[in-house]
């Protein structure tokens, strides 16, 4: 759903700053210096295309030029298939809809007056301190060093084969890699823990920077009609992060896939993990609009208690006026505004009680359950046969 901003004057329109996670870095000039990028992240699909074909198209030709012993094996890695065709994709298509869905929402902060002009100054400090952690050259080295290091030995500990497969012969504690395993291990493996842990670092940016809005001089609005008290804007920056959590949860489907086919693992036997998975990156992306938390809920019981002591005024002087019959003036019952003025007030009370204390709603909640989610639909097929599926299916919808 589009969300709209409205200026006021010229004035407010000249201080409304430019915001992106993703905008910025020596990785996207690399992009727009070769061509697989423009000023404002379009050209995805060139990024996907020239990003997985190096992660991905290598390890297919080395496996088929290896022979059948090697071929084979690599096209029932699931593991593989999924992290570099489907994850490594979802992450790089992440960033365009992360500039466009985020970006145009901060300005709400001026444009809508929630940030209080005097804090203007602030505010501009908070998105250029974003920005520089963004635009670090020494984030995004230490990035690359760090996958180079701990990440090929996460790797190696954690999701390398401890048996012969298409990419190495482990030999006691030595694993001599097949041409194709130094393209894995050296080039595929951290391309894509890159652009993975540069999410993890852009989340951390979020967050910083939404604290130090949290703590300038809020203009919060409780009667208002988006429930956070004029905070709502917030919500759909979530659906910004939605493909980052799509890549998790991919993840997440092919090792458990990759657990049933070559390791003979029960997929219902990871229910519990997978489920506290989703938890938790779910939690990850709604954590940083929690530092509202406190204003929103101070916003709300501070006007709860100004507007129940207006509404008890003007309850107990209607009272006195139509239902005591006290009319000094004799006015007539039928087309008097009091009536609409205690429904007005009313329906303001009504909205401070349905106020959200966290700017986002049960919807944007579930948007990112679902798209953690949709990966691990395929592992139906392990658990009922196509029959079964389509006999529920039927059942469901009939």
């Amino acid at each position: 759903m589009a969300d709209i901003t409205y200026l006021t004057d010229s004035d407010t329109a000249d201080e409304v700053p430019d915001f992106s996670l993703t905008q910025g870095g020596l990785t996207y000039r690399f992009f727009c210096w070769t061509g697989l990028c423009n000023n404002e992240l379009g050209l995805v699909h060139r990024r996907v295309l020239v990003i997985a074909a190096v992660a991905w198209l290598p390890l297919f030709l080395l496996s088929l030029f290896g022979g059948h012993s090697l071929f084979t094996p690599f096209l029932n890695d699931v593991t593989a298939h999924g992290r570099f065709l489907i994850a490594l994709p979802a992450l790089l298509a992440a960033e365009a809809a992360a500039h466009k869905m985020i970006g145009p929402r901060i300005k709400n902060f001026i444009t809508r007056k929630i940030v209080a002009p005097a804090d203007i100054p602030r505010f501009k400090a908070a998105i250029d301190a974003a920005h520089i952690m963004r635009n670090s050259t020494i984030l995004e080295a230490g990035l690359m060093i760090l996958v180079y290091t701990l990440g090929l030995w996460v790797w190696r500990s954690e999701i390398a084969a401890g048996t012969p497969t298409w990419y190495a012969s482990p030999d006691g504690t030595n694993m001599n890699l097949s041409l194709t395993g130094y393209w894995l291990v050296f080039v595929s493996v951290p391309i894509f823990q890159f652009f993975l842990v540069r999410w993890y670092a852009r989340f951390v940016i979020w967050f910083v920077f939404l604290l130090r809005v949290s703590r300038l001089d809020l203009k919060l609005m409780p009667t208002h009609s988006d429930r956070s008290a004029g905070l709502g804007f917030l919500g759909p920056c979530l659906y910004g992060f939605a493909l980052v959590l799509f890549a998790q949860g991919t993840l997440l489907s092919v090792s458990i896939a990759n657990s049933a086919l070559h390791a003979g693992r029960n997929v219902m036997d990871f229910k519990l993990s997978a489920v506290a998975f989703i938890l938790f990156f779910v939690f990850a992306a709604l954590g940083p609009l929690l530092v509202f938390l406190p204003g929103l809920v101070k916003a709300k019981w501070e006007a709860l208690e100004v507007y129940g002591s207006l509404a008890s005024h003007y309850v107990a002087g209607f009272d006195n006026k139509w239902i005591e019959g006290v009319n000094p003036n004799d006015e007539p019952l039928l087309g008097t505004g009091d009536i609409q003025s205690l429904a007005d007030l009313s329906n303001s009370y009504a909205v401070l009680q349905s106020m959200h204390p966290v700017p986002f709603d049960l919807r944007d909640l579930l948007w990112l359950f679902g798209m953690s989610a949709v990966p691990l639909l395929p592992l139906a097929f392990f658990v009922f046969s196509f029959e079964e599926l389509v006999d529920k299916l039927i059942q469901i919808l009939l």
